[in-house]
């Protein structure tokens, strides 16, 4: 079968020809609509992901759109390695049934970023009862663009976004956001100028929960934030989610904040999250998509097309489509 595939650790992806995937019990063939070319796709294609495997040459691809045989539309994904997505056919253990009117290039391509904001949000509002203020840092990029929608969506009282695309930030500002300027943050000078930032946009109002697609320099800067915010709150109780680190793999954590404030830093990635909570919140984003709650965009590439689709920077997804 034809896929896109990648011969060695490092490699660029090409199209060629693959075996074709295994059946099973627990597994149901199905034929690729459209694949996600996510952030985690390339990092596990390349061997840098902390759950990329080593068996090469392998089919790239977390999840997908994908057509049952007997016609319906189905998001699905955890496909036995080294298949992954990428691929005409793929076996998987799981299909969950696309709403009514669901665009399939839309849902390949916002699912898996959309699901990085919603599962932790969905937590903290069933924690908390309400979201009260969100902080995003990162929310110029897709994933948190559509975490802002979805704090919305979950009832939060006030968005905060943060990030570096000045039109980005006018586009978000426009459609009800308060937001933040982090450019320059990976300089100290920078860096005290977006805590500074940050502060102006919480207002003295601690959020309920922070949304982290960037980590490194800029979550330094939401500490020193975070620690006026919430000073002369003394009801504030944080949760720091860490999704991303696209602007650094570390950061320091100021000791004082974690003694003189209720703040809980944890993660949000694969294998943080039990797979049954993944699966039951699927219907839940499919259908914020499908109606137009969440907007993902998707621009299409053929499988020859995948040097392209790898290379392609927004706005919007990069989605593989079995023909160009």
């Amino acid at each position: 079968m034809r896929a896109v595939t990648i011969p060695e650790a490092g490699a660029a992806p090409v199209a060629a020809e693959f075996p074709e995937p295994p059946n099973g019990a627990a597994l149901t063939a199905y034929d690729l609509v459209a694949a996600g070319v996510h952030p985690v796709v390339k990092s596990r294609a390349s061997g840098a992901h902390y759950s990329a495997g080593d068996v090469y040459p392998m089919v790239p691809g977390v999840d997908a759109v994908a057509r049952h045989a007997e016609g319906r539309l189905v998001y699905t994904g955890w496909t036995p390695e080294p298949w992954g997505t990428m691929a005409e056919r793929l076996s998987a253990p799981f299909g969950a049934p696309l709403p009514e009117g669901a665009d399939p290039l839309a849902v390949a391509a916002g699912m898996n970023p959309a699901m990085s904001g919603w599962l932790p949000l969905a937590a903290r509002a069933e924690e908390v009862g309400a979201l009260g203020t969100v902080l995003v840092l990162g929310a110029t990029g897709m994933a948190g663009g559509l975490a802002v929608q979805a704090a919305r969506a979950l009832g939060a009282e006030r968005v905060v976004a943060a990030g570096r695309s000045a039109d980005a930030l006018g586009r978000l500002a426009a459609e009800g956001a308060v937001v933040a300027s982090l450019e320059g943050a990976d300089v100290d000078d920078g860096r005290a100028a977006a805590a500074d930032a940050l502060a102006v946009a919480l207002d003295g109002h601690a959020p309920s929960i922070v949304l982290d697609f960037l980590w490194g320099p800029v979550a330094e800067a939401a500490f020193a934030a975070l620690a006026r915010a919430s000073r002369a709150d003394d009801a504030a109780d944080i949760t720091y989610v860490q999704i991303g680190s696209m602007a650094g793999a570390d950061a320091s954590v100021p000791s004082a904040l974690l003694r003189s404030r209720r703040l809980r830093i944890s993660g949000s990635g694969l294998g943080s999250i039990r797979r049954e909570r993944l699966v039951a919140t699927l219907p839940q984003v499919m259908a914020a998509i499908a109606d137009g709650v969440l907007t993902p965009q998707a621009v299409p590439f053929g499988f020859d097309e995948v040097a392209a689709a790898w290379a392609y920077d927004g706005p919007g997804r990069a989605v593989v489509v079995p023909a160009a």
